[in-house]
């Protein structure tokens, strides 16, 4: 009997030792799943724009939600503001925002150290005028010489865009009265300085050579259309992502780019309408609003568009080289095909 009890004491630790490993395998893949489902935690995206209507694609994607629209609702967007290229391309390169609207002058500069970043799309071409000073006795661009000529920034792309057209007319940029001189100041602040005769001419992006006009500071001398390279038709708003957003989040950089071109197909086709919403950006992001007809002549003034013209970046490229600002490469050496990658534009435009 003892042999017997001895038995069936071994046969019942067997059955509870089989039991609970069969338990405990049937229970593992409720335990993997939540691993292996898709994240649910909210995604946020770091947007950079500028406080400038050349933007306003940008502006009327925010507006209209299609940043919204076509990120997802699990998406948080974060807006930050910029008063320049510079400011805004080290943000993009530190990972201080993800990515944004950007003139190609500064933000070639600092893809030339920093490799990190990329064009993915275009949002406007041209959208800059020099301007003269009313009692400036400036009638042709050869009167510049002499002259003090302010731009918004240094590095900045009307700056590059002013060196082009000095370089047309044979003049030279000098520290002295021999040539043409160059001085930064942001647009609001040069109005100001024309006024007070501080400088005499000014490249600037609209509506701020049209400002000029109509408060009677000055008149403007070259249109938009004439403006280097190009006669107006180089990108002066570009669409830049950092690498990492675009290796981790390639989804929505598409969603951005799409985003874009809905809002210019918008602006194309309701310009009226865009009016308002340019201008509740511009009074979110700059704390004052501005007015409908200056808004209307600046729209008048871009030829919106995600296209982007290689030859025209890197020609702009070349003058930024000459100038001093890209100082770790010769104009020979200069190779901008990392740099822009339109291969997510290639694939919106293709409908996928």
């Amino acid at each position: 009997m003892k042999k017997i009890s001895m038995l069936f004491a071994i046969l019942f630790v067997l059955t509870a030792l089989i039991s609970g490993c069969g338990k405990e395998t049937a229970s593992e893949p409720a335990k993997a799943t939540p691993k292996t489902a898709v994240s649910k935690e909210p995604v946020t995206v770091k947007l950079g724009i500028f406080k400038n209507v050349t933007h306003a694609a940008g502006y009327v994607a925010l507006e209209n939600g299609y940043f919204q629209k076509n990120f997802g609702d699990n998406v948080k967007i974060e807006v930050t503001s910029f008063d320049n290229g510079s400011e805004f391309s080290t943000a993009l390169a530190t990972g201080a925002i993800d990515l944004g609207f950007v003139g190609p002058g500064p933000s070639t500069n600092q893809y030339v150290k920093s490799k990190n970043f990329k064009v993915i799309s275009g949002s406007n071409n041209g959208g800059a005028v020099l301007a003269v000073g009313k009692e400036s006795g400036i009638n042709t661009v050869k009167d510049l010489v002499g002259k003090v000529v302010a731009i918004p920034t240094k590095g900045s792309t009307n700056e590059i865009s002013l060196r082009l057209l000095l370089k047309q007319e044979g003049l030279k940029v000098t520290t002295d009265i021999s040539g043409v001189q160059i001085i930064a100041r942001a647009p609001a602040e040069t109005l100001v300085a024309l006024r007070q005769k501080e400088v005499d001419a000014t490249l600037i992006p609209e509506p701020w050579g049209t400002q000029i006009e109509e408060q009677g500071v000055g008149k403007v001398l070259v249109g938009w259309d004439k403006i280097p390279p190009n006669n107006g038709n180089y990108p002066l708003t570009i669409l830049v992502a950092s690498d990492k957003f675009l290796a981790e989040h390639r989804d929505l950089a598409k969603g951005a780019v799409k985003a874009n071109n809905e809002a210019i197909q918008f602006i194309k086709t309701n310009e009226e309408k865009s009016y308002e919403l340019i201008n509740n950006q511009l009074k979110k992001l700059s704390g004052k609003g501005m007015d409908n007809k200056l808004i209307k002549a600046a729209l008048a003034h871009l030829n919106l568009t995600t296209d982007v013209s290689r030859p025209a970046l890197e020609e702009m490229a070349k003058v930024s080289i000459e100038a001093g600002y890209i100082k770790e490469l010769k104009v020979e050496q200069l190779d901008l095909s990392k740099f822009i990658d339109l291969s997510i534009l290639e694939e919106v435009k293709a409908g996928k």
